[in-house]
């Protein structure tokens, strides 16, 4: 992290501003999320620019309306959707199993956001922990081989800001010993979706495969719904009355998409790994509670290890 790495795009740039003059005829890519939000627009953006892009979403027909718009605007490339959902490795497992062939660029998009009460998968564990990252991690680890065949694979995993105060917890990732707290869990999950960018960089190395994490900024989209009306009042994101109000620091879709297009498909990253970006730039290492700074607790090597251990052995369970 010392050396940063620059790109001549600002914080409004669009995903497709982003992509413009880039060429991804011939590649793979998969969204998870991709039907709504951010995740819509970057399966839009890489569509555009020629890629064959799999809708990875718990209801494919949710993906009805892009793929329609691909056919319909003959954009260069492609949209399919694919049903997963992340909260049951069930479903992950079968996701993996059923792809064919390389895969270029895995996007990590989707996620859950301040569940009010505890929920727990299938599986026993935290539902927002699960989500966001257990079943992403379970995804890329089923997909190496692809991103291996691939010859230069990417993933890319959406983060938050949230993960500057709250470093995760190994001694209690789940909860049994403290008290739930939606937004220390949500933040704990974004931290854990830049550990395993951490842990795909150090891990995967030699399969060419490269990894980076990146906080799209604030965006109006369903992943608020969960939001109660204090919260969204006290983030300036609504009025006295519960209308939601778009502050001048709020992107559009296509704009929040735009760190994902960029980490996603761009030749200007070519072989970067390892990094935490926001508003397309790569931020800096500074502290725990800096705005547009990535904490040192979400880039440990040692963390980043021990999480990955921990989930490996999850999975086996």
């Amino acid at each position: 992290m010392s050396d940063r790495f620059t790109t001549p795009f600002g914080p409004r740039a669009t995903a497709d501003e982003i992509l413009n003059g880039v060429r991804l005829r011939g590649t793979r890519m998969i969204v998870t999320g991709g039907a709504s939000g951010i995740g819509a627009e970057t399966v839009r953006a890489l569509a555009r620019a020629g890629a064959e892009v799999t809708a990875a979403v718990r209801d494919p027909t949710a993906a009805s309306s892009l793929i329609q718009a691909s056919v319909e605007e003959n954009w260069p490339g492609s949209v399919r959707a694919a049903r997963l959902d992340l909260a049951d490795l069930d479903s992950v497992r079968a996701f993996t199993q059923a792809w064919d062939g390389p895969v270029d660029t895995l996007v990590a998009n989707a996620g859950i956001m301040a569940l009010p009460t505890l929920q727990r998968s299938r599986q026993g564990w935290e539902m927002q922990l699960a989500t966001n990252y257990l079943g992403h991690f379970a995804l890329a680890l089923g997909l190496q081989p692809a991103l291996r065949d691939a010859g230069a694979g990417r993933v890319v995993v959406v983060s938050s800001g949230a993960h500057r105060n709250h470093p995760f917890d190994l001694d209690d990732p789940q909860f049994t010993h403290t008290a739930y707290d939606p937004w220390v869990a949500y933040g704990r999950s974004k931290t854990a979706d830049i550990l395993l960018a951490v842990g795909i960089s150090q891990r995967w190395a030699e399969d060419g495969i490269v990894a980076n994490s990146l906080m799209p900024g604030w965006i109006t989209t369903n992943l608020q719904r969960h939001v109660d009306l204090p919260t969204l009042q006290a983030m300036g994101g609504a009025d006295a009355d519960g209308n939601r109000i778009e502050q001048p620091f709020f992107k559009t879709t296509a704009q929040g998409a735009a760190t994902s297009a960029l980490l996603a498909a761009s030749p200007l990253v070519e072989g970067v790994t390892g990094r935490y970006f926001e508003d397309n730039q790569n931020a800096s290492l500074a502290g725990e509670d800096i705005d547009g700074a990535v904490a040192d607790h979400a880039v440990n090597p040692e963390i980043a290890h021990r999480l990955w251990d921990y989930s490996a052995a999850a999975l086996r369970s």
